[in-house]
């Protein structure tokens, strides 16, 4: 018997442990992929504490999977794909296809959502089962951990960028320099944009020019964060990577006439935004998913292209409460990977 590893908890907010199974077989319309890395995200933490419905135990986490499939299922030659094509998958696990947001194209907010961890085990595991509709083909040019990263991380924020309302030459404005946000800096540095960075502390401003940004924000430099936005003419749109809802409801002043507040970061307290300051500059505010996996090989494209890199830091599938723990508490620098073989 064939047997591969995962690293599982076993009940809510557990220990992961690293027991074997017998590898699975591919049904129709699916892949199995080897993996070869699978990035930490902050949001594997809802499915790891059972903080959404539906999660049961134990429980494989992990959206930000990179490896090449070593078996097909079904049906799924016909549709392009071959045993050793290097694949990601992102938060976009597949979708059902039939819902009224996937028959009009909306596949990323589709009702039934498969997200890796949610709806299949995830990639903590050195084999993952997915469906051929959540491949996203990686260049020649990324390794498999850089390219894990950019199937949920990446995309956020590039999605989030180029379906916003700025245009080469506008001022944006990234919200945080961890996961999320020091990719943020420099996919908007790449798109032509003229790029704030805003963080906690004088300590990150050379780190945000040596991202590329423009101008830096300190927030806790006594200055309003709406302030200092403005005095740089204000923002077209700002970029909330900042899991802090007190940190973005700072920065909706500072936006421009017409200016969009773009939240990717999740934190469960309320924004306090009152109407009068959306109504007075006809200011926007909306939430961004990922994307889907065409999203995800874009994402992935223009990195290779602009030679965008997420700062990683890897360790072995059987350190993987090491990582979790460490990107739990906001000391990883700036993505926790964990690697196979």
């Amino acid at each position: 018997m064939s047997t591969y590893r995962v690293a599982q908890v076993n009940e809510p907010n557990g220990t992961f442990e690293l027991p074997e199974r017998e590898v699975p077989q591919p049904g129709s319309g699916q892949v199995r992929i080897a993996v070869e890395a699978c990035g930490v995200c902050h949001s594997d933490a809802a499915f790891v504490s059972a903080g959404l419905p539906g999660v049961s135990f134990p429980e494989v986490p992990g959206h930000e999977i990179a490896g090449h499939i070593e078996e097909l299922g079904e049906g799924v030659q016909d549709r392009g794909w071959q045993v050793g094509d290097r694949v990601a998958v992102g938060w976009f696990g597949g979708s059902c296809g039939h819902c009224k947001p996937c028959r009009r194209g909306d596949f990323i907010i589709c009702r039934n959502l498969k997200v890796p961890g949610w709806a299949y085990d995830g990639g903590f595991a050195e084999k993952v089962i997915a469906p051929v509709d959540a491949l996203a083909r990686i260049p020649d040019a990324l390794s498999a951990v850089d390219a894990g990263p950019m199937a949920c991380a990446g995309v956020t924020v590039f999605n989030g960028m180029r379906r916003s309302s700025a245009r080469p030459g506008d001022l944006v404005a990234v919200l945080g320099l961890g996961g999320l946000g020091h990719l943020g800096v420099q996919y908007a540095v790449a798109m032509g944009f003229e790029t704030v960075a805003i963080a906690r502390g004088p300590e990150k401003a050379d780190f945000a020019k040596q991202l590329g940004a423009h101008h830096y924000i300190d927030s806790t430099s006594g200055t309003p964060v709406a302030e200092a936005l403005q005095s740089l003419g204000g923002a077209k749109v700002v970029l909330a990577t900042a899991g802090n809802s007190e940190a973005i409801t700072a920065t909706v002043d500072g936006l421009a006439p017409l200016g969009e507040l773009v939240t990717i970061g999740v934190d469960s307290t309320p924004l306090g935004i009152n109407p009068t300051q959306l109504l007075v500059s006809a200011h926007i505010v909306r939430g961004h998913p990922a994307g889907t996996s065409q999203d995800v090989e874009d994402t992935m494209a223009f990195r290779a292209l602009h030679n965008i890199r997420p700062m990683t830091e890897t360790v072995p599938l059987d350190r993987a409460d090491e990582a979790y723990q460490k990107m739990l508490a906001g000391k990883a620098r700036f993505r926790m990977v964990l690697t196979f073989g």
